[in-house]
């Protein structure tokens, strides 16, 4: 057994008796930073004022999260793309190459957009999980089906930051003066920004590989007790009742997708493709529409909604309790009117120098991306202050954003709060692939802080474009 192996299965025995339920662990995180708001000074009742005013603040992504679930299951169980998805599924030769077949295309997915790489992933692995010839450990593919959200997904197109500072429009007023307009090829296309992009791809499917269990030390989906059975459902039956006839034809279904794909046509025509794709909105709509069109009758499309709502049920009664811990962290006030997360950043701005400000920039924004996980949100939040700080000690600006977006995805790989879809899709629990997703933090961490701050320091501070 290898080192990686080793430490996988080390960290994923210890999690698999003391990690707590993702539930708990949310509830832990609520705790944990009302204790450091206390410390703070922040009073009991503003605190109490966060918590109740933060609870539905994520309710529309509480609601998109969901759909990406849903949706995403109603289209694998259709017939055509339940049949691509196993073909996919018969490529890798060996159980290790499997994982890290699964590591790398949810990567690649990820730069598109990050809640397809979500919804692909936990599809891949449920399709190998079922190959007979394989014993592919499902906890480790799992952790690899999650590798997207936990490795790159903010250094491709997926990134809201990249994409709010290039598009003035969405830049807030007030933030326009201290930024400006960053297009794409100060950010995400970046020589310096690719190159971390490729070491990491690289790391990433290279630890997936070495920490995967063999064949004899697997744990399959069949010994977990969870069915991965092929969800393809080719035929129903007939309608029993007149009333049911419109359940069983096409014909209503015809009839709104073409009118869904009419709107995505304009919808496409107006804007920029990626940009639009990139709206979960935009993209929840086109799955439910292709999800209508690929199970062709209501009837099959219900039955196929109604098997896949279990797997929102941590999505919809998790999210509520990130919107407190946000509200709690930005906009509970102390006695000086700032919240806690301004006195982090003050602390972490005050310690910094030019050289040094994207390896401490880096830390802090992974420290605070573990209780607010959210990536265009936070950015909104913390954009001020860290690019004034960028602006002062003459620091590229775009690199500060690939800096964010580097840093943001290292708490992902053990918050369980973007792991829900994807755990929802497999049927595991948090503790089942966190030994893995540790694992990779362990070398990511120190890899991604060395790029940034040896990357950012052969960049020149340029100021800010304000058109």
């Amino acid at each position: 057994m290898g080192f990686l192996e080793r430490m996988a299965s080390s960290v994923t025995n210890w999690a698999e008796r003391w990690f707590p339920d993702s539930y708990i662990f949310a509830v832990l995180a609520v705790v944990f930073v009302t204790f450091g708001a206390l410390l703070a000074g922040i009073s009991p009742e503003a605190i109490a004022t966060s918590f109740g005013d933060g609870f539905w603040s994520l309710i529309p992504f509480t609601m998109q999260m969901a759909i990406v679930i849903i949706s995403g299951y109603v289209v694998a169980s259709s017939p055509p793309a339940g049949k691509l998805i196993n073909w996919l599924a018969k490529i890798p030769r060996s159980e290790r190459s499997a994982v890290a077949y699964i590591a790398l295309f949810t990567i690649l997915a990820s730069l598109l957009n990050w809640a397809f790489s979500l919804v692909f992933g936990g599809l891949y692995v449920r399709a190998l999980a079922r190959r007979k010839d394989l014993r592919v450990d499902y906890r480790a593919a799992g952790a690899a089906g999650y590798l997207g959200l936990g490795a790159t997904w903010a250094l491709g197109l997926s990134s809201s930051a990249a994409q709010l500072q290039a598009n003035v429009d969405s830049i807030p007023k007030s933030l326009l003066p201290i930024t400006g307009v960053i297009p794409f090829s100060d950010t995400i296309f970046l020589p310096q920004s690719i190159l971390m992009l490729v070491v990491l791809t690289v790391v990433s499917v290279v630890i997936a590989y070495l920490s995967a269990p063999t064949k004899d030390r697997a744990v399959t989906a069949s010994d977990l007790g969870i069915e991965v059975h092929d969800d393809v459902e080719s035929a129903i039956e007939k309608p029993k009742q007149p009333g049911e006839w419109l359940e069983y034809t096409p014909v209503l279904t015809i009839l709104v997708v073409i009118l869904g794909f009419w709107w995505l046509g304009m919808e496409f025509k107006n804007k920029d493709v990626i940009l639009a794709i990139s709206n979960l909105n935009t993209y929840n709509f086109l799955f439910l529409m292709l999800g209508m069109l690929l199970t062709w009758r209501p009837k099959r499309f219900l039955h196929s909604v109604s098997k896949a709502v279990p797997s929102a049920a941590g999505v919809l009664i998790q999210f509520p309790l990130y919107g407190s811990i946000a509200y709690i962290l930005t906009k509970a006030p102390g006695p000086d009117g700032q919240a806690l997360s301004h006195h982090i950043s003050d602390f972490f701005v005050s310690i910094s120098t030019k050289d040094t400000f994207s390896a401490l920039m880096g830390v802090y924004s992974a420290i605070l991306g573990f209780f607010i996980p959210s990536g265009g949100g936070k950015w909104i939040i913390e954009a001020p202050y860290l690019m004034q700080a960028a602006n002062e000690l003459k620091v590229h600006l775009g690199w500060t954003v690939m800096v964010y977006n580097a840093a943001e995805a290292l708490p992902n790989l053990i918050n369980p709060f973007f792991m829900m879809a994807l755990l929802g899709v497999l049927g595991l629990k948090a503790r089942d692939i966190v030994g893995y997703t540790v694992t990779q933090l362990v070398v990511h961490a120190p890899l991604v802080i060395f790029m940034l701050w040896a990357l950012g320091e052969t960049l020149s501070y340029h100021p800010p474009m304000i058109p």
